[in-house]
């Protein structure tokens, strides 16, 4: 078992990775997503505070039913 894992890390100093950047691309997108979702928040905060949903439903629905 531990000559397998030896192995395994040999072969991953080979490749140019070292072991302090195996889960960087992970990290990266953690962070993109924790900032999408923080947009996404301020977004839904302040359409449902300016009641933008409910007029552009309004508007959307006024132009497809003939009233």
């Amino acid at each position: 078992m531990l000559g397998r894992f030896v192995t395994r890390l040999r072969a991953v100093q080979t490749r140019g990775l070292r072991l302090g950047e195996l889960g960087q691309s992970t990290a990266e997108y953690a962070l993109v997503i924790l900032g999408a979702v923080a947009i996404a928040t301020l977004l839904i905060t302040w359409a449902t505070g300016s009641h933008a949903i409910s007029k552009l439903f309004d508007s959307v629905i006024s132009k497809v039913l003939p009233g």
